[in-house]
């Protein structure tokens, strides 16, 4: 995790200005680690999408199994793997395989399609969490730290539905960084963007409208959309 996120920092350190950071799930993390342990001020703020120093064990085994499923056979097509993700998310209508779909695809030698993401990155963290139960433990310390250390604006936008982020999660990370924003998307799991995504846009164009424009407002607090 620490090496994204100094991959976040060298990316930010190039720009002429502090970028606003939108980080989903595990950019999030790397966001958090960035901002709060390695190089703070990197950022002119930060959005974490559905995650938080404390997150739920069953929530992550299901996204990293998700992402492990099919991780060395592949697809036959991009509707086989379109019919992978409707299994997973029952809720969402389901979706052909469309352009967007296919940008997560590569289609190897062997002619099958496979994840863009890392296999031996999946299976680390897999491995990790079944063979050592304080992994997770020291991770959310770790976090919960980088997380006091934050004095950016801060914008936690959680799915209604998340099965990762409870709760009593963000509760904890708005103890850790009173200053945080707080926006609940009803009926989103942790797919935000995906489940919601007029509503999630409206709710990044708002906090970043009111922190980057000259005529910056006060935080909001709490909203649900």
């Amino acid at each position: 995790m620490r090496d994204f996120a100094a991959d976040l920092v060298a990316a930010a350190s190039r720009l002429d200005q502090k970028p606003a950071l939108v980080g989903a799930s595990l950019g999030g993390l790397a966001g958090l680690i960035a901002e709060g342990e390695l190089a703070p001020g990197s950022f002119a703020s930060l959005t974490l999408v559905d995650i938080a120093p404390l997150m739920e064990p069953s929530g992550v085994m299901r996204v990293v199994g998700f992402m492990e499923e099919h991780v060395d056979s592949g697809f036959a097509s991009p509707e086989e793997a379109a019919d992978v993700i409707a299994r997973y998310m029952p809720h969402r209508p389901r979706r052909g395989a469309s352009d967007g779909l296919k940008s997560y695809l590569r289609q190897k030698p062997d002619g099958r399609f496979y994840w863009h993401w890392d296999p031996v990155f999946i299976r680390n963290i897999m491995s990790a969490r079944q063979g050592d139960p304080d992994s997770q433990e020291r991770q959310s310390a770790m976090l919960s730290q980088a997380a006091a250390n934050l004095t950016l604006p801060l914008h936690l936008i959680r799915g209604g539905s998340s099965d990762l982020v409870s709760e009593e999660a963000v509760l904890h990370l708005r103890q850790l960084a009173p200053h945080a924003e707080y926006t609940d998307i009803a009926d989103a799991t942790h797919m935000v963007v995906g489940d919601a995504n007029d509503a999630f846009s409206a709710a990044i164009v708002d906090f970043l409208g009111r922190y980057h424009s000259s005529d910056t407002a006060q935080p909001q607090g709490t909203r649900e959309l």
